[in-house]
């Protein structure tokens, strides 16, 4: 998980904005995850595009974690 740790936010953020997004009108991942709930999500590309517009943001939720827990383990009396 240290590589996550050293991940740039910027990096991060940008790919939330650019490939968690586009294309812009609607979110793809707005459409991929209402197919999802809808249980519509049945064909491989499908798939694969939730997966691929999805990454950005688990690596946002993930750095959150890594960042939020980290700064607690620094905190902490030994």
């Amino acid at each position: 998980m240290q590589w996550l740790a050293t991940l740039p936010w910027g990096i991060v953020i940008m790919m939330c904005l650019t490939l968690g997004l586009a294309p812009f009108t609607p979110p793809h991942i707005v459409e991929k995850l209402g197919m999802l709930s809808r249980g519509e999500l049945t064909k491989a590309i499908d798939i694969f595009d939730l997966f691929f517009h999805a990454t950005p943001w688990l690596l946002l939720i993930a750095k959150i974690g890594v960042t939020a827990l980290g700064s607690g383990e620094a905190s902490a009396p030994e």
